[in-house]
């Protein structure tokens, strides 16, 4: 389970430092050593420590769930502070460092990200319920019809001004359904360890 773990975070560390680098050279190598770094650290102070108290079968499931979120509390993170740039300057900057990051593809990428993850609970239902995968799709699905408002595109042309006028409640409403299905996958998980804790109370007995 430990090896599985390093693994992961390698490559997201990995990940990260190739991504910094490709955008602010050697500087972003810097940047990118330092946040890997910390991810690392984060990870094995919250994950690592309670992951090697749970059995086989739980703590599969457990990794799974946790691994599933990451990427999930990082889209909610940028989806925060879309709304909140329409409010503050300093969100805006942010976020437009983000999109021109990406290319200007960030909703697009976003969104094909997200259909990609709520495909996968459908396939398999006994890992992440089906119900949050349906959910992540939906919110993906709308993510990447945000993503071509600026198209040229007949069916574009019709759906857009709805977006463009109800902006900020549309993201509002994917920022509590994203963060339904964080905190909903994050009680699952931690509903498997209070059950295996609880039946080692049991057999003590």
């Amino acid at each position: 389970m430990s090896k599985v773990l390093d693994i992961a975070m390698a490559g997201i560390i990995s990940g990260i430092v190739a991504y910094t680098t490709s955008q602010l050279g050697i500087a972003g190598t810097v940047i990118g050593a330092v946040l890997g770094s910390m991810l690392y650290q984060l990870m094995s102070n919250f994950f690592r420590e309670p992951l090697d108290n749970v059995d086989a079968i739980k703590t599969q499931k457990l990794e799974r769930s946790i691994f599933y979120v990451f990427p999930l509390i990082i889209i909610l993170g940028i989806e925060v502070i879309y709304l909140l740039s329409s409010f503050y300057d300093t969100s805006l900057l942010i976020f437009h460092s983000l999109e021109t990051a990406t290319r200007w593809n960030l909703f697009r990428t976003i969104g094909v990200g997200l259909m990609i993850m709520g495909v996968y609970p459908l396939l398999e239902p006994e890992r992440i319920s089906p119900v949050y995968g349906l959910i992540v799709l939906i919110v993906g699905v709308v993510k990447l019809m945000v993503g071509f408002v600026d198209f040229n595109s007949p069916i574009v042309a019709w759906y857009s001004p709805i977006f463009h006028q109800f902006n900020e409640l549309i993201s509002i409403m994917l920022i509590a359904a994203l963060l339904y299905v964080i905190v909903a996958i994050i009680q699952d998980s931690m509903m498997f360890k209070g059950e295996k804790d609880q039946s080692k109370v049991v057999k003590g007995n």
